[in-house]
């Protein structure tokens, strides 16, 4: 019965990774919510310390499923042409795809290299219910601004693969602000571009590339730490770890369609708006000490 249990927790855990990795409205906000509610460090043999490398790698079933949405269009070697799906891809449309990579990587530096320097003390200083609950209201604030600002503004760049390596670059230098809890990665990173005068879908869709070399990178990374730590990782956990994974993958297909969708008739400023509530409720529920992290 408590194996059940934990799996169930396990699934909620994974449904909400799904959601909240791709919508902009952190996913550290709603773990954190999870986490206080179902207690879940408890169901690990590896406690706290592998709790804090499940949070990173359940992430992987996120990643995998932006590649599978996306793998003809990010796949550079063979597959369909993206202008004609009657023929295969020719060498220019290869090359293109081989240098929209070459972007993501370049933009994905500013954060590698930050990040590796500075997780543990940007954990340290910024991981805690203050910061998050700020942030949350913050980026929401935000989000509201941009769009209203966006109605003056005409788009720049409607194709990803217009996109300029410096452009890429400045887009890769604003992640860095997604290291701070409760900003949200996808979040930043569609603010970032939006302002750069990319498109809503270019936003995104750059934002998905971006994270699959950053979480990647990120789950590599915590794990190498947890597992200098603790030496070796219980079957048990692993076992938890690949169903909050596969659950992630499967919710997270279908969150992505969804957004790729919803953005074509409708701007951001829902998720704002909803930032906004969820970073108050977390801030009453930690200052009246309901919840406590």
């Amino acid at each position: 019965m408590n194996q059940l249990l934990n799996i169930f927790k396990i699934v909620l855990f994974g449904i909400v990774e799904g959601i909240t990795e791709w919508l902009p409205i952190s996913s550290t906000g709603h773990m954190i919510i999870l986490e206080e509610v179902l207690d879940v460090q408890k169901i690990f043999v590896g406690g706290k310390a592998f709790w804090d490398f499940f949070l990173v790698a359940i992430q992987l079933g996120a990643i995998l499923a932006v590649i599978v949405c996306f793998f003809n269009k990010l796949n550079p070697l063979w597959g369909k042409s993206l202008e004609d799906s009657s023929r295969p891809k020719s060498k220019e449309e290869k090359r293109k795809i081989w240098i929209l990579w070459a972007k993501v990587l370049i933009a994905c530096l500013p954060a590698a290299i930050i990040g590796l320097l500075l997780d543990d003390w940007l954990d340290e200083m910024f991981y805690n219910s203050i910061t998050v609950s700020i942030t949350l209201i913050l980026y929401g604030i935000l989000f509201i601004v941009m769009e209203l600002w966006n109605r003056k503004r005409n788009f720049q760049t409607l194709d990803v693969q217009e996109l300029s390596f410096k452009t890429a670059f400045l887009i890769g230098c604003i992640q860095l602000l997604a290291l701070i809890p409760g900003t949200s990665r996808s979040g930043v990173t569609i603010l970032g571009a939006m302002l750069l005068l990319c498109s809503r879908d270019v936003a995104c869709e750059f934002s998905f590339f971006l994270s699959i070399p950053v979480m990647f990178g990120a789950s590599l990374l915590k794990g190498i730490k947890y597992i200098l730590s603790a030496g070796t990782i219980a079957s048990s956990d692993i076992f938890l770890l690949l169903i909050g994974s596969v659950v992630a993958f499967v919710v997270s297909m279908i969150i992505i369609k969804f957004l790729m969708s919803f953005i074509k008739k409708h701007d951001f400023k829902a998720f704002g708006v909803y930032r906004i509530i969820l970073g108050i409720l977390l801030l009453i529920l930690f200052l009246t000490k309901v919840m406590s992290f």
